[in-house]
């Protein structure tokens, strides 16, 4: 994928898992603010071990993984007490994709945040 304008795919790149409630949120408020965007499914298509890489350097192992969710929840407390650094998060997201927080978008300026939040969205979107 490119960000040159001579694609017809858009700059910015919604990252999660379509059944999840703030993917949806987000992707809706894209819509109605006309913001074109390439949604990639990583429970479908996954996610590259340089992708998150890439996450993690920019936003942190720990803003990236999702204790709140389900995934996180079905761990054993084992599973879950090992999670001590950036090298087993990565492990655990890369095995199971669904354990990180979404969405994480990728803006026109090539910046990630993480998670809804109408303001940010705002501010990133619109400016």
């Amino acid at each position: 994928m490119t960000d040159s304008p001579d694609t017809a795919e858009p700059a910015v790149v919604v990252h999660g898992i379509a059944n999840c409630d703030s993917v949806k949120k987000a992707r809706s408020w894209l819509d109605v603010n006309g913001v074109a965007y390439h949604f990639h499914d990583f429970k479908k298509r996954g996610v590259s071990a340089e992708q998150l890489a890439s996450w993690m350097a920019e936003l942190g192992w720990e803003k990236l993984l999702n204790r709140q969710g389900t995934t996180w929840r079905k761990l054993d407390d084992q599973a879950k007490a090992s999670i001590q650094d950036a090298a087993a998060a990565a492990e655990l997201m890369q095995a199971q994709p669904s354990v990180i927080k979404r969405p994480v978008v990728r803006w026109g300026d090539g910046e990630f945040t993480v998670g809804f939040d109408t303001a940010v969205f705002t501010h990133r979107a619109l400016g």
